[in-house]
C-alpha cells in the first residue's frame, strides 16, 4: 500500500510517498524552502507563497516517484493539507492532490497539519507507542495534548495569546534578526552570558497547563528601550534571557502534564522542538522523573510532507477521513479539537 502526502500550508512545498505496511516505511520524500524567496520581506507574503507552490508540486512528485522507484499507477491515495494554513496555499497543496487523485481513479485523505506534527514522531528510528503526551510548538501554537490514538486528542493547555513560535519571531525582530527569526534567536543565545537579563516566567505558577508569551515580547520591547544601542554581547544576552524563560515555562508546564497524566511517555512536536537548548532542558528533567522524551527527525520538525503522508496513511489504515476525488474545499482556521477519529 503506497500513501503519498503533499504539504503547502505555508512556505514549503513538501511531497512524500509512505507505505504503511510492515511497520511502515518513509520510501522517499522531498522539500522546497521558500526562506530565500520571503526573506527580502521579512516575512512570508501569501501570494508569493501560492505562486511558488504551484511552480514546485511537479518537480517535487517526479523526484519523490523516481527516488523511490515506484510508479503513480501504485498509489493507494492521496493525503494532503486541508488546514490549518494560508488559503490560497492550501488550495494548491489540495487542487494538486485531488486532480492527480481523479486522473487516477482514487480516493483522497484531507489531512490535519497539526495532527501530521503530532504524529511526526512515529517516523523516528525510536518511534513511541500510545498513549503520550504531547508538546505541540509549531508556528502558531502552542498546545499540551493527550494523545491516546489516530484522531483522539485531548487538549489539556494552549496558549492564550501569542505561541512560543510567535514569540521567538517577533523577538528576533525587535533584535534586527534576518527571517526566519526563531532559528536565529536560537543560534544568538547560544552565545549570550545566563542570568545576565532578567524576564519574566508567563504563567509558570498558574496552576494549570495554559501558556501567554505577548507578555514576555512586550519586556523585550521594554528591555531594548532601557539599555539604547546594542552591542553584539547584550544582544546575545537578551536572545538568552529571552530563549531561558521560554524554555523553562516549556520544560515546567510539559512536566506537570505527564505527572498529571500518570504517564510516561512524552512527545515533542513541531518546528519549536528543534531548539538545541529546549530539547537538552527537557530530556534533563524526563531523567530526573523517569520519562521518556520522543522527538521527530531534525528534518521532520518543520512543515513537511512525510508527516502528512503518514497521518493520511494511519488514517487510511483506519478508514476514516477517506472520500472519493472530486469537489473539496480548505480550512485556513481548524482548531484540532475539532478533528476526530
Amino acid at each position: 500500500m503506497l500513501i503519498l502526502g503533499i504539504e503547502s500550508s505555508c512556505d514549503e512545498t513538501g511531497i512524500a510517498l509512505y507505505s504503511p505496511d510492515a511497520g511502515g516505511l518513509l520510501l522517499a520524500h522531498a522539500l522546497h524552502s521558500q526562506i530565500l524567496m520571503h526573506r527580502e520581506y521579512g516575512g512570508v507574503v501569501p501570494e508569493l507563497a501560492s505562486r511558488d507552490h504551484i511552480r514546485r508540486a511537479v518537480p517535487l512528485l517526479r523526484k519523490v516517484m523516481r527516488d523511490s522507484g515506484h510508479s503513480l499507477t501504485e498509489l493507494a491515495a492521496v493525503a494532503y493539507t486541508q488546514g490549518p494554513g494560508l488559503a490560497g496555499a492550501l488550495l494548491v497543496g489540495a487542487a494538486f492532490a485531488e486532480g492527480l487523485a481523479a486522473s487516477l481513479g482514487i480516493p483522497t485523505v484531507p489531512v490535519h497539519h497539526l495532527e501530521g506534527h503530532l504524529l511526526s514522531p512515529l517516523l523516528s528510528r525510536t518511534p513511541p507507542c500510545f498513549p503520550f503526551i504531547a508538546l505541540l510548538v509549531s508556528g502558531g501554537h502552542s498546545q499540551l495534548m493527550r494523545v491516546t490514538g489516530v484522531g483522539e486528542y485531548q487538549l489539556l493547555g494552549e496558549t492564550l495569546d501569542d505561541a512560543a513560535g510567535e514569540a521567538f519571531d517577533k523577538t528576533a525582530k525587535l533584535l534586527g534578526l534576518p527571517y526566519p527569526g526563531g532559528p536565529a534567536l536560537a543560534e544568538l543565545a547560544e552565545h549570550g552570558q545566563p542570568d545576565t537579563v532578567k524576564l519574566p516566567r508567563p504563567m509558570l505558577h498558574s496552576g494549570d497547563l495554559d501558556f501567554s508569551f505577548s507578555g514576555l515580547k512586550t519586556a523585550v520591547l521594554t528591555k531594548v528601550r532601557e539599555m539604547g544601542n546594542l552591542d553584539e554581547q547584550q544582544r546575545a544576552n537578551i536572545a538568552r534571557g529571552f530563549q531561558d524563560a521560554i524554555i523553562d515555562v516549556l520544560v515546567s508546564k510539559s512536566m506537570h502534564a505527564v505527572r498529571q497524566s500518570g504517564l510516561k511517555r512524552l512527545v515533542v512536536a513541531g518546528g519549536v522542538g528543534a531548539n538545541r537548548e529546549l530539547r537538552r532542558q527537557l530530556n534533563a528533567q524526563a531523567a530526573r522523573l523517569g520519562i521518556s522524551v520522543f522527538y521527530p527527525e531534525l528534518e521532520f520538525c518543520t512543515d513537511n510532507g512525510a508527516m502528512i503522508a503518514l497521518a493520511g496513511a494511519l488514517r487510511f489504515q483506519a478508514g476514516c477521513s477517506i472520500k472519493p476525488a472530486g469537489a473539496f474545499a480548505v480550512r485556513p482556521r481548524w482548531p484540532l479539537a475539532e478533528l476526530t477519529g
